[in-house]
């Protein structure tokens, strides 16, 4: 092998060697999570915006999504209201699925309630939306926890 080859195959390696340490990101940001969503608190309101930075929902509107942590048995009322735009509400669960919508409580009012009773503990999304590709607005989400009469 001449040196003019050995030569180039060094300045090859160094020039991979190099152009993959550019690539690496420094550890503050590879820890970084992409999607964080915000915590509830039961009994506390939530006053926020719904607007076009929020998570694209593929159907011309968009979402903003809570995280509450839930025990067994426990009863909660999930609420949410805006007069900007009409809203629709979603409960996932811990593997991504809807287990309860809603878009008008009744009749004319575009608040969206659920009523749910909790089986599984652990993390749920509350998912707030809009209805018809609104852009969105202000709205007030609150969760209740709900008492058994008995």
């Amino acid at each position: 092998m001449d040196k003019a080859a050995s030569g180039a195959g060094a300045a090859l390696a160094s020039a991979i060697a190099l152009y993959v340490v550019s690539l690496s990101l420094p550890l503050s940001a590879q820890l970084r999570p992409l999607y964080k969503p915000s915590e509830l608190v039961i009994g506390k309101d939530i006053n926020d915006v719904l607007s076009d930075k929020d998570i694209p929902t593929g159907q011309k509107g968009f979402a903003r999504d809570y995280q509450i942590n839930a025990q067994p048995e426990e009863r909660l009322e999930i609420a949410v209201s805006s007069s900007n735009f009409d809203t629709v509400l979603s409960l996932i669960d811990s593997k991504g699925e809807a287990i309860a919508e809603n878009d008008d409580v009744a009749g004319d009012n575009t608040s969206s309630l659920i009523f749910f009773r909790v089986r599984q503990a652990g993390n749920y999304i509350v998912r707030v939306s809009s209805f018809g590709g609104s852009s969105g607005g202000k709205f007030v989400l609150r969760v209740n926890q709900l008492r058994v009469v008995e």
